[in-house]
């Protein structure tokens, strides 16, 4: 698929030449100060809702190794971060983060990663609850009840239609040892993980969990949004050929669908690419990133849908040509979409932003942060607050010179 390129002019009908902007997507752009210290990483950010984001992290802490907290934007500035637990026993992992989430009855909910064996992938969930905005935190609880001392991670939180608060996640209960794994995490063999779900109930039980597909690729993050009374989730499938394409299911009417492919890309490969997929919804009103390598040719996707994830339009490719994938993905009031993702460049590479329209007609990209192209920068994130959408990253020492930080930056979106 080749790259579409059209003309910038599709975006400035009106202007004059003395009108045309610095920046085709932000009239405003600045690095704002991050809550979180020095030596730390593992971003997340949540969107939610009326100009509100949060974002969770891991850093040193006070007494033991690890301190996983969080921070609420408020205007252009975080407000004092708070520690939500401290333990010497985290999984830490660039790619299989905590995270942070506010369902519809404003309860935080928080999830994490801790080491449950001497194999160094067994490691279990744990989820946190908090109703009064994180002064408070109830005692972890597992979504998952296998007993197994196997992967269990890459999770997304939602707000489920029946009630409650919806969490996915990826399980490898069916690799009992690493043995299983045949040669470590990702690297294909016959380890079987599975797509689960299950609801954390008000009174802080948990639903059944439900299967939702018997075979997903290993360590590929999942992406969850919610449409009009359903809820979409996405993730890397595995087929018995070692095809991982990305896949939906979808929840509507009391039930989940049979997974189903977004675009048959046929990327053939036998080791789990540590990419995930990127969510964004308004409505009926989808959008869907993606990093695939199908026939040696690496690239970052999109595709739109309008009738809530059943269906989507054929994709666009948006990179620049040399794409590292980790993805992320906002829609705009106009229809259009944001997508961020990592660019390869001759020396390092960049955190990218470009703005895409359902007919294919795209902006300029543009670069938010220089970041190494290792795995130690992570995944990016984005999330919108109204007009605006608040950025987050790790700076590593080959870029800032200092140690690794989560840097944020706020951006005000051009209207067209």
């Amino acid at each position: 698929m080749k790259i579409l390129y059209f003309p910038v002019i599709l975006f400035l009908a009106g202007c004059s030449q003395n009108e045309q902007p610095e920046s085709f997507l932000f009239p405003s752009f600045q690095e704002i100060e991050s809550p979180a210290s020095t030596q730390s990483g593992q971003p997340y950010l949540f969107s939610a809702g009326n100009n509100t984001a949060y974002m969770s992290w891991i850093e040193p802490g006070s007494e033991k190794k690890n301190a996983f907290r969080f921070a609420k934007i408020e205007g252009d500035t975080w407000n004092q971060p708070i520690t939500i637990i401290e333990g010497d026993e985290f999984f830490v992992n660039w790619a299989d983060v905590p995270s942070i989430f506010r369902s519809e009855d404003r309860t935080l909910a928080a999830h994490w990663l801790e080491s449950s064996g001497d194999w160094v992938f067994a490691y279990d969930i744990n989820i946190s609850l908090s109703p009064d905005n994180g002064v408070n935190w109830s005692e972890p609880l597992s979504p998952h009840r296998d007993g197994t001392k196997t992967e269990h991670g890459f999770a997304s939180f939602f707000n489920h239609p029946s009630g409650g608060i919806g969490f996915v996640w990826l399980d490898g209960r069916e690799a009992a040892s690493s043995d299983a794994a045949d040669g470590g995490h990702g690297h294909g063999g016959d380890w079987n993980m599975h797509l689960r779900s299950t609801i954390i109930q008000s009174d802080n039980n948990l639903a059944d969990e439900v299967l939702l597909d018997d075979r997903v690729c290993e360590c590929c993050p999942t992406a969850v949004t919610e449409t009009n009374g359903s809820i979409l989730v996405a993730y890397r499938n595995r087929s018995d050929e070692e095809i991982r394409d990305i896949y939906l299911v979808r929840y509507s009417g009391g039930v989940w669908s049979e997974p189903y492919p977004v675009h048959n890309d046929g990327w053939n490969i036998p080791g789990c690419p540590v990419n995930g997929p990127a969510l964004a919804s308004d409505g009926d009103r989808v959008a869907i990133a993606w990093y695939t390598a199908a026939d040696d040719d690496a690239r970052v996707n999109i595709a739109f849908s309008r009738d809530g994830g059943r269906t989507f339009a054929s994709p666009y490719r948006i990179d620049d040509g040399a794409p590292l994938g980790r993805v992320a993905v906002e829609l705009l009031d106009d229809r259009s979409a944001l997508v961020m993702w990592i660019e390869q460049f001759e020396e390092n590479a960049g955190v990218m932003v470009r703005r895409v329209y359902p007919d294919g007609s795209i902006s300029p990209a543009e670069k938010i942060a220089d970041v190494t192209d290792s795995r130690s920068s992570g995944y990016p994130r984005m999330a919108r607050l109204d007009d605006r959408i608040v950025f987050s990253w790790v700076d590593t020492p080959v870029v800032s010179g200092e140690g690794n930080r989560v840097r944020t930056a706020i951006g005000r979106v051009w209207e067209y």
